[in-house]
Parts: structure tokens; C-alpha cells; sequence
């Protein structure tokens, strides 16, 4: 018999091995307070196991992996939503093959992530790192501070591959800016890049005429490496990379040898094809990047946006509607997902 009650997971990583919080501006408020629903916690296995996810509904899902494995065999999961937007550690056929619709949250990290481009944008272009260190030396740093000249934006060319969710925000906020926008994406929304001024160029190009080049794409098949050797070496040398996407879209080796060779000026990046990097990894060497661990957009609004996007994409699912942020959309007319919905909305109403 099923539970009368909407039976929620979240994945054992939202608490800490005292059972505290690990993140605790995720405010869980709204979700237990919520009629009909139940809430819970899984252990901490990574992958999720089908069998802790037998009785539930629906999942909301932190860090760990969601394979074919953990898709449980009762058939009553629905939704798992995801905590952000990376959604490679999801095997998306296999939900999409059990009819559970995968739900990211584009609304909680469009805003934080495009901030971290701009953070390292400014600090590279402003050599805030050399100056901070040549402040610390005291005497001997300032007189030798007129060496290292900072780079004025008015007019240089900011690029960015894919101007989506994140990629569209980077523009937004670097408007005051007056620099020239160019950008490379297959699926670009010409409407939105006419409204922010945005030239859409080849990839190649986009690569030879970026001042500053941003990565604001999904890790997919085709994105893997796609910044590589050959198309590093049509940067300027005075251009500086940003990656705040996902480590494998930049062949690292290959980036790492461009900035041991200063070929570029320097990159700025957030993550890596390692996480963590192995301590003997070449590029934590380097004085030409700046490098954040996965964490540069994590602040206070940043999770709590997250969170709240995924309590109301559950509840939305309760309610038998359809949530946003649904990346495998084909499931939505499925019969499954179609069987599922009718029920809990005969169940919990609309």
C-alpha cells in the first residue's frame, strides 16, 4: 500500500556525520511544514543505492552520484532535483528510461556563478593577487609595484562559449563595463543576444578575438576538451580563460602548458578535471592563475536560492504540476511521468 503521505529524500550529504546541517542556509522550513509531505535523509552512499529510495517520491540531491543503480525498482520515484545546475553525476537515460524527471536550479546559480566570472575577471585584469602579495613585502613590493600594470576593460572583447542561463547573466553584469560582447553557442537565443549587444562568432573565433574568454557551457559528449591545444593557441597572449563551469570542457594539460609558456596572460578557474587536484599537479605552481576550489559562487543567497528551488519543484510535483528546471523534458510526455502526476494531483490536489 502506498504511503498517503508525499515521502521526500534528500542525499545523506546535506548533513555532516553529527547530523547537523552542512549547509545550513538550505532552510528545510517550508518543506516540513508542507501538508503531506514527509521528509528524510538517506545514509550517505555514493552512488545512491535503489533500495534507500523504494518509498519515496521524490529526491532532492546534493553531491552524490545517481546512476542506473539507484533507480529503485518500485517504480514510485518521480522527480530528483537537483542542487544546482551541474548535473553530470546523474545518469539522465536512466531516469529518463524509469520516467523521473530530472529538475536542476537554473534560478539560484544564474546570479552567484555569473558574479564569480566577474570576480576573476577583475582580480586577473587587476593583478590583485601580485599586488596583494607585493604589498606584504612592505618597501621592497611598493617600489616595484609600476611593474605589474593592471588592464583596462573600456573596449576590450569580452567572449563567453554559451550564453545561456549563466553565460547571458556575465554580460548582464559586465554592461557598465563598455566592453565589446562576443560569444559562441549553437543553440543562442538570437533574441537575447540582439538585446545585449552580443556578436554571435564561430568558435574559432570567438577564441582568436576574446580579450577575456569565459566557459559558461554544460559538460556534455561534445563539450569535453572542446577548449583544447590547438584552440588555446589562437588566444592572444595578452587574453586571460575563465572556467566556472565544469573541469573537463578544458583540456588541462594542455592549459597548463599555454600558461608554463605564458602564451596567454593567465586563466582564472573555479574548477578542475581533478577535484581535488592531486598536490604535485603542475598548475598550483603557476603565478599566471587564480584557481578557487568549486566554490567561488557558494555563498549564503547562492544556497538558500538553491534550496528554495528545489522545495518548490517538489512541491510543485506534489501538487501534480510540472516543475521547472526539467532538463530531460521528453520524460514529461511519458506515461509514467503521466500516471504519477494524475495521482498526485488526485491525491494532494492542484
Amino acid at each position: 500500500m502506498v504511503n498517503a503521505m508525499f515521502r521526500v529524500a534528500l542525499s545523506g550529504d546535506f548533513r555532516k556525520p553529527d547530523g547537523s546541517p552542512t549547509y545550513p542556509d538550505f532552510d528545510l522550513e517550508p518543506l516540513r511544514n508542507a501538508p503531506g509531505i514527509e521528509m528524510a535523509f538517506l545514509e550517505s552512499n555514493n552512488p545512491l543505492r535503489g533500495d534507500q529510495l523504494e518509498d519515496f517520491d521524490a529526491l532532492i540531491l546534493l553531491a552524490h552520484r545517481f546512476d542506473a543503480t539507484s533507480v529503485p525498482k518500485s517504480g514510485r520515484l518521480a522527480v530528483v532535483a537537483r542542487f544546482g545546475v551541474g548535473y553530470d553525476t546523474v545518469d539522465v537515460e536512466a531516469c529518463t528510461a524509469a520516467g523521473i524527471a530530472l529538475v536542476i536550479t537554473p534560478d539560484g546559480v544564474r546570479r552567484p556563478v555569473a558574479v564569480s566570472v566577474i570576480t576573476l575577471m577583475l582580480a586577473m585584469t587587476g593583478k590583485l593577487l601580485t599586488k596583494d602579495a607585493l604589498t606584504r613585502k612592505g618597501r621592497e613590493g611598493f617600489d616595484k609595484r609600476s611593474e605589474h600594470m593592471g588592464v583596462g576593460l573600456v573596449g576590450r572583447t569580452l567572449g563567453s562559449l554559451g550564453i545561456g542561463n549563466i553565460g547571458a547573466e556575465v554580460f548582464r553584469l559586465a554592461k557598465p563595463f563598455d566592453m565589446k560582447f562576443v560569444a559562441h553557442d549553437p543553440f543562442a537565443d538570437s533574441k537575447v543576444a540582439a538585446e545585449l549587444g552580443i556578436e554571435l562568432v564561430g568558435l574559432e573565433d570567438l577564441f582568436r578575438r576574446a580579450d577575456v574568454l569565459s566557459v559558461s557551457c554544460p559538460l556534455t559528449p561534445q563539450t569535453h576538451h572542446i577548449v583544447n591545444a590547438e584552440r588555446l593557441a589562437l588566444m592572444k597572449p595578452t587574453a586571460y580563460l575563465i572556467n566556472t563551469a565544469r573541469g573537463p570542457i578544458v583540456d588541462q594539460e594542455a592549459l597548463t602548458k599555454v600558461l608554463q609558456e605564458r602564451r596567454i596572460a593567465g586563466a582564472g578557474l573555479d574548477v578542475l578535471e581533478q577535484e581535488p587536484p592531486n598536490a604535485d599537479d603542475p598548475i598550483l605552481k603557476l603565478d599566471n592563475v587564480i584557481l578557487t576550489p568549486h566554490a567561488l559562487c557558494w555563498t549564503d543567497q547562492c544556497f538558500a536560492g538553491n534550496g528554495a528551488a528545489d522545495v518548490k519543484a517538489v512541491i510543485e510535483v506534489q501538487h501534480g504540476r510540472e516543475p521547472r528546471g526539467v532538463v530531460n523534458r521528453e520524460v514529461l510526455s511519458s506515461e509514467a511521468w503521466k500516471r504519477r502526476l494524475a495521482g498526485f494531483a488526485a491525491r494532494f490536489g492542484t
